[in-house]
């Protein structure tokens, strides 16, 4: 085992000066650090060629490691992301840049895209939809006034699993501290088992834990893993959400860069349309028009004239695509305003 473990390494450093020399490369051509489609074929790649038993999940997490660390090699990512630390969203930058990048927590939404769009940030990582609370309003408004130089450049699923978590026996908790959401997809378990419980409401589920952290006496928080650990709280009971309840949540890495083409990728765009009738059903033939899986469609009001608003539209294909340009181009005839946000490799 000990000689195998000094061959692994051996193998890593190998790997990390091939790396660095790919970094020197990059920088002398102006080619950008951070590579989503490159990182999904590396995935894809190890999946693939895994024929023994060590698990495919584990797999997955070391290569993110090694990826990571190979990132900081060639130059320390700095990603904002929406905070404050343990939440999931945090939890989701840290799944897609590991442990090796410097992360910056901002309080807002709109801050997270100032710090990109200022170069303060090479990343940020934002919240966009969850499966039961639906879109995330405050990311749609913010990308119809981003700088035409921020991209989506990749997405990051992550499933949300609430624990109940604090230093008191569970017979002993009197009040339970959390998001108002996060109640409302607890209710059943929470109804069961702390039937006399008071909640007390916070705008995270990474502050209740905080404050639960620093009032410990008859206290329970519902927050994440990372926050368990985070605020040294014990996991009382795990996967507290009702059953049934399939509750995931979507997220956007946004950047200046744009991933190239895989075989697998999401394009985001938003349009506005010319007043007429049968506007929106005119911008939708298209896609059937050229076979194009069109997966989300939302609309938010512009905020500059009554009664404008702007759809948001998410299709399978890469904008770079022959089939996709066409889509576009024709799609274009009929709107007053149109942008791609950015093509990416689907998410898992």
């Amino acid at each position: 085992m000990d000689k195998l473990d000094l061959e692994i390494i051996k193998l890593l450093s190998r790997r990390a000066k091939l790396i660095r020399d790919i970094g020197r490369i990059k920088k002398s051509h102006s080619l950008e650090i951070f590579a989503p489609d490159r990182e999904k074929e590396v995935y894809d790649k190890v999946a693939r060629a895994n024929k023994g038993i060590f698990p495919s999940e584990a797999l997955h997490a070391v290569y993110r490691e090694i990826m990571s660390g190979s990132l900081a090699l060639e130059k320390p990512l700095k990603i904002a992301y929406l905070g404050p630390p343990a939440t999931f969203t945090h939890i989701a930058a840290t799944k897609r840049f590991g442990s090796c990048a410097e992360y910056v927590e901002r309080d807002l939404i709109s801050e997270v895209f100032d710090e990109v769009e200022s170069g303060c940030a090479d990343y940020g990582v934002v919240p966009v939809e969850n499966s039961l609370e639906g879109a995330i309003d405050h990311t749609l408004d913010r990308l119809i006034d981003a700088d035409p130089s921020i991209r989506i450049c990749s997405e990051i699923i992550i499933k949300i699993g609430h624990n109940l978590i604090g230093n008191a026996a569970i017979a002993n908790v009197k009040k339970v501290y959390s998001n108002p959401t996060v109640f409302e997809q607890c209710r059943s378990w929470l109804a069961g088992n702390l039937p006399k419980c008071v909640h007390v409401e916070f705008p995270t589920t990474s502050m209740a834990a905080a404050y639960v952290a620093a009032h410990p006496k008859a206290a329970a928080a519902i927050a994440s893993d990372l926050a368990a650990k985070r605020y040294e709280l014990k996991i009382l009971a795990r996967s507290i959400e009702d059953r049934g309840v399939r509750n995931v949540t979507r997220f956007l890495v946004i950047g200046k860069t744009q991933a190239n083409p895989t075989k697998e990728d999401k394009t985001s765009i938003m349009f506005s349309l010319k007043d007429k009738i049968g506007a929106l059903h005119g911008a939708l033939v298209p896609f059937k028009k050229f076979g194009i899986n069109l997966t989300k469609i939302e609309s938010r009001p512009s905020k500059r004239k009554a009664w404008e608003y702007y759809f948001f539209v998410d299709f399978i294909g890469h904008y770079k695509s022959a089939k996709v340009t066409r889509l576009l181009g024709e799609l274009e005839k009929g709107c007053s305003y149109l942008k791609v946000l950015g093509s990416y490799p689907v998410g898992e």
